[in-house]
């Protein structure tokens, strides 16, 4: 086995050179590929853990915290490794396997045994040290070849332009069109190709076994590339025991809706969403009771509800002349407006001429509109995390105010008071410390109330309005009350009386400094179930 050094000699002077500026221009350009690489593996480890532990601002926190720190490791051991260029090629081969297959690898764990956080934080480690030996290794290596100009900074500007690249593409392109498990699978066969190169160009300093560790770990990568949708398939049969009828990832979360005969089921981000067995139990109970106890309701404003359950209870209204629905998710909206296996669930709401949608984030709409509604409705995902708190925050809700007009009224989904009974006080809470334009100093009124929903058990909604209602009685048109399977005056008065367990309890208000909430939530939740 020859050294690098003598690899490079030549007796031909002009061939040596040539040979020096191909090594040395691979080597820049390996840099920029295994950044992107090891920059998508710890997007992909974020996401996963977001979707399968919960609390994605905690978990991109600890992902972050645990590769960097597993790169800085990997950096300080590469002084152990006595001949860069190998240790360079073995680095990418099990980057090949512990990164490729690292989603795949999680998945069915999750599927199979309900627990992740081991083998998720044991690949992400692993990964991590692998990828803190790359740019010393590759700065060895240019600097034993001889490397004219080599400068230090300068594979730590190839390196960050490559993070960069990745940043941008695992949103924009990776998640909408490869998916997590194909996604890790794909740059496992490119650092494995980035090994296969090195092996070529450096075939002087490498050995026969790590072309042979090569070619088995891509031929295997390959093969479960190809294989991707069918490992995929796999998976969620596993995780989710109806058929599986649409599953697709967006830049936003994964969409996965199921059917078993007539029983539909939302999935976001592997949390269901909706049941179409009970689902109008929730979506009565969140809709008419504020659509019934407003004087007026012909301007109706829904904050997320992009399935078009809560427009659908709204449109039975005919008073009502328009609907703004804004949910941040444009592929949600278009799938429950045209899927002909969705739309009709609720009643083709999203197609109705009444209904306007935007796409945008809830809060910079309402930051942004000057228009005034009658009706509020907020039908956002639970607060899991601090991006869903802030919707939940005091701040959020007096800008909130802001946009309904003076006798108007506005009513949240606020999770279940006896799984997160802190949780729910909170959104009460909240909502009554928050500004009411029309009393300076005091907060607005608020009515708790709560429903029994067999996919969910008991789960809870909150009134809220500038002014205490005229009066409390269930008022639904003949019509309409004839239609609703579940919500009658006498349901209505009997879901505002909370038993001991599950009524009021000293809680903090949530604020976009404190985030009360969100521990609440987690908390209440992992007493349960946990």
């Amino acid at each position: 086995m020859q050294t690098t050094e003598s690899a490079g000699a030549s007796t031909d002077p002009l061939a040596a050179a040539k040979s020096l500026r191909l090594r040395e221009a691979w080597l820049l350009v390996a840099t920029f590929l295994v950044a992107v690489a090891g920059l998508i593996y710890e997007l992909i480890a974020a996401t996963l853990s977001s979707y399968l532990l919960g609390d994605s601002v905690r978990q991109f926190s600890y992902v972050i915290g645990v590769f960097l720190s597993s790169m800085g490791l990997g950096a300080w051991l590469s002084r152990y490794v006595e001949r860069p260029m190998a240790g360079f090629v073995w680095a990418q081969i099990l980057l090949g396997i512990a990164g490729g297959f690292m989603a795949p690898a999680v998945f069915l764990t999750f599927a199979w045994m309900e627990s992740v956080s081991l083998p998720l934080y044991g690949l992400l480690i692993t990964v991590g040290l692998l990828s803190g030996l790359e740019i010393p290794l590759i700065a060895r290596v240019l600097k034993d070849i001889g490397a004219p100009e080599f400068r230090f900074e300068n594979v730590l500007s190839v390196d960050y332009i490559g993070a960069l690249v990745a940043s941008l593409a695992f949103p924009l392109l990776i998640i909408p069109h490869l998916g997590l498990m194909a996604g890790s699978l794909a740059f496992g066969a490119l650092n494995l190709g980035v090994a296969g190169l090195s092996l070529w160009i450096f075939r002087r300093d490498t050995s026969r076994a790590q072309l042979g560790v090569w070619a088995i770990a891509l031929l295997v990568t390959l093969v479960a590339l190809w294989q991707a949708e069918r490992l995929v398939s796999v998976t969620e049969s596993n995780l989710f025991e109806d058929d599986i009828i649409l599953s697709e990832a967006t830049p936003y979360q994964q969409i996965t809706v199921t059917r078993y005969r007539d029983r539909t089921r939302l999935f976001l981000d592997y949390s269901i969403q909706f049941d179409s067995l009970d689902e109008y139990r929730y979506h009565e109970s969140l809709v008419h009771p504020a659509m019934s106890l407003a004087p007026r309701r012909k301007s109706v404003l829904i904050l997320g509800g992009g399935d078009g359950m809560a427009a659908r209870e709204v449109l039975r209204w005919a008073e009502v002349d328009e609907v703004t629905l804004v949910d941040l998710d444009p592929r949600v909206t278009e799938l429950f407006r045209d899927h002909p296996d969705l739309s009709p669930l609720n009643h083709g709401s999203l197609s109705d001429p009444r209904l306007e949608i935007k796409n945008v984030d809830a809060w910079r709409f309402v930051e942004g509109s000057s228009a005034v509604y009658d009706v509020i409705i907020i039908d956002l995902p639970d607060p899991k995390n601090l991006a869903l708190s802030k919707l939940y925050s005091r701040q959020f809700y007096g800008t909130l105010v802001e946009r309904l007009s003076a006798q108007g009224i506005m009513v949240t989904q606020a999770g279940s008071p006896l799984f997160a009974r802190e949780a729910f006080w909170s959104i009460n809470a909240t909502l009554q410390s928050s500004r009411n334009p029309q009393a300076p100093g005091a907060g607005l009124s608020t009515q708790p109330y709560h429903a029994y929903l067999p996919s969910f058990g008991d789960w809870g909604f909150v009134l809220a309005s500038p002014q205490k209602p005229a009066s409390t009685r269930l008022g639904l048109p003949v019509n309409l009350a004839a239609e609703l399977k579940y919500l009658t005056p006498e349901v209505w008065q009997a879901a505002q009386v909370f038993d001991p367990q599950s009524g009021p309890t000293p809680v903090a208000v949530n604020t976009v400094q404190s985030h009360a909430l969100v521990g609440y939530y987690l908390d209440g939740w992992a007493r349960w179930f946990e």
